[in-house]
């Protein structure tokens, strides 16, 4: 059973931009480059859909924030401050602070 072939991003870049060109037809851009013509019809709509991405400004996003992780962590900082101040009390009379 043979492997399936896997291309750099690069050279997806490339066959995209050929096609997008339109010069040549996909089935010779197929043929010329070895690759499926459905592959081509792949690469060409995800350069396409992923193009603005290019023009963001910054070029972040937003980073997602879960809320119930959110909120579970605010509650374990809780629970550690309440038993630091209840460790730092107990501790006073051998510390002598």
């Amino acid at each position: 059973m043979s492997k399936r072939k896997q291309h750099h991003p690069e050279f997806k870049a490339k066959v995209a931009l050929e096609a997008l060109k339109g010069e040549e037809t996909v089935s010779e851009l197929a043929s010329r480059f070895g690759v499926h013509p459905t592959m081509i019809h792949q690469w060409k709509r995800a350069l396409l859909e992923g193009a603005s991405g290019v023009f963001e400004r910054g070029n972040r996003r937003i980073p997602e924030v879960d809320e119930e992780q959110v909120r579970d962590l605010h509650a374990k900082i809780g629970e550690l401050a309440v038993a630091n101040d209840f460790l730092a009390r107990k501790l006073k009379p051998w510390t002598g602070k």
